[in-house]
């Protein structure tokens, strides 16, 4: 009995500051590198160890990042693809080298604001919740101009919209990763593996939680918009063809199936104002 609440009471103590594992794929991102790993430098939560796979940058992101391993050796772990995997592929090998509690993600574009991590465990001491995340500031070289919210506690039917989860800012327990196999890697799941990953969680039977206030900030610029693409636009349809089915949406909503395939056929200079516009009715304050 002893041994049982000894045992018990170190769990407690683990969970009470469990250790992030960061991961991140970066490829040719050097001009706005630095600014993003530094926004993990300075978050108020400190145990976590950050894990960088640069996927064949041909600028000098891989440079940078030596630096910081050569400054912070206990901090960071730096890895490099020989020739250029993708985004799936690349998060998986960093997940190989993973031994925390938690797996957080960040993109070498992006913004961590200080408190994320402190606030994001918060809501992990929860055992209901499999993952956590938050919404998001949209910005570019202008600054601030959007946000992007999700549910608080996205159900199946969220899904019809699209990913109920913002990926860059979430936090997610090592053991769930491990049992859906994290990122599934294959072509036609470019640019959706978040997607992807949330209906095999949910399929799983967990359930995740959107902090409603913004602790990331996404850069949402030119190049961004360029991602947007048919080809990935068709990669969404497809997921979720199968993705509703896995999680039992219901039949109703089935034409939402066919929303990317259409925004897809739009001018990216008119999707892009499309995108903006929507953004900017949730005012950042």
């Amino acid at each position: 009995m002893i041994s049982l609440a000894f045992a018990m009471c170190i769990s407690y103590k683990v969970f009470m500051n469990p250790k992030i594992s960061i991961i991140m794929g970066v490829y040719n991102c050097a001009d706005t590198l630095e600014e993003s790993i530094n926004s993990i430098l300075s978050q108020t939560y400190t145990n976590w160890h950050f894990i960088i796979c640069d996927d064949c940058s041909v600028d000098n992101t891989y440079q940078i990042l030596e630096q910081y391993q050569n400054k912070y050796p206990d901090k960071f772990t730096l890895l490099k693809n020989e020739t250029n995997m993708g985004l799936n592929f690349t998060l998986n090998k960093c997940l190989e080298m993973c031994d925390g509690e938690l797996i957080a993600r960040q993109d070498g574009d992006d913004v961590s604001l200080p408190d994320r991590f402190e606030k994001e465990i918060e809501i992990l001491k929860n055992d209901q919740f499999a993952l956590v995340s938050s919404s998001m500031i949209s910005f570019d070289e202008n600054g601030d101009f959007g946000l992007i919210k999700h549910p608080e506690i996205p159900t199946v039917n969220d899904f019809r919209f699209g990913s109920p989860f913002c990926h860059a800012p979430v936090i997610i327990r090592k053991k769930v990763m491990d049992e859906v196999g994290g990122y599934t890697v294959a072509e036609h799941l470019l640019r959706v593996e978040d997607y992807h990953l949330w209906f095999k969680i949910y399929a799983k039977g967990y359930i995740g939680y959107n902090i409603q206030e913004p602790l990331y900030k996404m850069r949402d610029d030119r190049n961004a918009t360029k991602r947007r693409n048919f080809k990935n636009r068709m990669n969404e349809t497809r997921l979720k063809y199968w993705g509703f089915k896995e999680i039992s949406v219901s039949k109703k909503y089935y034409y939402y199936i066919l929303r990317p395939f259409i925004l897809g056929l739009i001018p990216i200079w008119f999707y892009s104002f499309l995108h903006r516009s929507k953004l900017k009715k949730d005012n950042v304050k």
